[in-house]
């Protein structure tokens, strides 16, 4: 079966079709909403809360969305907001456990084998723990994620400049939390993230 594009989806929903409509994005979206949260909050249960609740809050808000992004952009711009007012409202930033966190630190078998020991994977966790919410979501948007800057852009509301800025603060403050905690990490490796946009600061 075909799936339907953005433009067919947002035709279902205006003829009426309104929880066909709602259901097919639940199904189609609802997974990866979740490990957005997740890797900005870390615990299950406020991922699935936020995931929830950003399916909760697009229902409501279907109804003026013009189509200016894709869905999917959409959902995730909700989703990183509600995550960012989330870590706000938490002041207390809780261990997280360890295993439930080495999923989020590979994007795939080989960096596993390149990355670091668990001690040293504990480091980089306590540091992105560090980071102010918005420097945060900019790390894991380009790092985790791999998402160009045009599209964080259009999900966070900040020039690409800005976040370039934000995204080379995030790495240093990483690596220097590294360092300053006498970890076996060649602190080169984390700043090696910022290859690819040195040239464009």
């Amino acid at each position: 079966m075909v799936e339907l594009d953005d433009k067919e989806l947002l035709e279902l929903y205006h003829s009426g079709q309104k929880e066909r409509m709602f259901n097919e994005l639940v199904r189609r979206y609802q997974k990866r909403i979740y490990w957005v949260a997740r890797r900005m909050v870390k615990r299950h249960e406020d991922a699935d809360d936020i995931a929830q609740d950003v399916f909760v809050k697009a229902y409501t808000a279907l109804e003026g969305f013009r189509g200016d992004s894709n869905i999917y952009t959409w959902l995730y711009r909700i989703a990183v907001n509600l995550s960012i007012n989330h870590l706000r409202k938490q002041k207390v930033r809780n261990a997280v456990d360890l295993d439930d966190y080495l999923p989020f630190l590979s994007k795939d078998a080989d960096q596993d084998k390149k990355m670091m020991r668990r001690e040293n994977v504990s480091l980089i966790e306590e540091a992105i723990a560090t980071l102010p919410e918005k420097q945060r979501a900019v790390f894991i948007m380009r790092y985790y994620d791999e998402m160009p800057y045009e599209q964080i852009s259009a999900i966070l509301g900040t020039t690409v400049g800005g976040l370039k800025a934000n995204f080379h603060h995030a790495v240093k403050k990483v690596a220097a939390y590294v360092k300053q905690n006498h970890g076996s990490l060649n602190v080169e490796d984390a700043e090696g993230l910022l290859d690819d946009d040195e040239d464009d600061l």
